[in-house]
């Protein structure tokens, strides 16, 4: 794969992976049963099971904006910070999972009044994930996974264009020179104005 097939794939796949997990985050992650108190399931959404998500999957987006224009090193520190965005939306999607009594607690609470884990364990007669916590913590992975990528390979992408550079010294000759003649007592546009009439 070239070096810039690279970069743009991986760019890719960082809009991707974090956009999933915002996804994630705003549908239903588990149903929970509270016995006499609801006749149907109520649905928990990520908001409240893994409300950290959106602040992970934010700061990926943000990252590939600046990994897209930044040099060498700097591609080589924000891959770590990908890396560690990854981890981070991996603990909080599988904490919900492995609690989900306690990742539901706010909204039982809201709806019940109760709080405390022991009498929310009471109160919740059963719980039941969806996909979506999966997703995210699936997607958190991947991300993971391609910031470790990334450490490895940005070094081989290619630089920002740089189409524009050669014009900026001829920009900056002519500056210097007009400064040069006003030092003198002369007038720059003085020498413009003959030289257009002398034309």
């Amino acid at each position: 794969m070239t070096p810039r097939r690279l970069k743009t794939v991986s760019l890719l796949a960082g809009v991707l992976l974090p956009a999933l997990m915002l996804l994630a985050w705003t549908q239903p992650w588990f149903m929970v049963e509270l016995g006499a108190v609801t006749a149907e399931p109520v649905p928990a959404g990520g908001d409240v099971a893994g409300p950290a998500l959106p602040a992970l999957a934010l700061a990926g987006l943000a990252l590939v904006a600046a990994m897209a224009i930044a040099g060498t090193l700097f591609r080589v520190v924000l891959a770590a910070v990908q890396t560690a965005i990854g981890f981070g939306g991996v603990i909080v999607a599988s904490a919900a999972i492995a609690n989900p009594v306690g990742a539901v607690s706010r909204l039982v609470t809201d709806l019940t009044g109760v709080s405390g884990e022991s009498s929310l364990r009471e109160l919740v007669t059963a719980i039941s994930p969806t996909p979506w916590p999966w997703l995210a913590m699936v997607s958190a992975a991947l991300l993971a996974a391609l910031g470790i990528l990334n450490l490895v390979t940005t070094r081989r992408w290619p630089g920002a264009s740089r189409k524009y550079e050669r014009s900026a010294p001829a920009t900056v000759r002519g500056a210097a020179s007009d400064w040069d003649a006003l030092s003198e007592g002369n007038d720059p546009t003085e020498q413009g104005e003959q030289g257009s009439a002398s034309r």
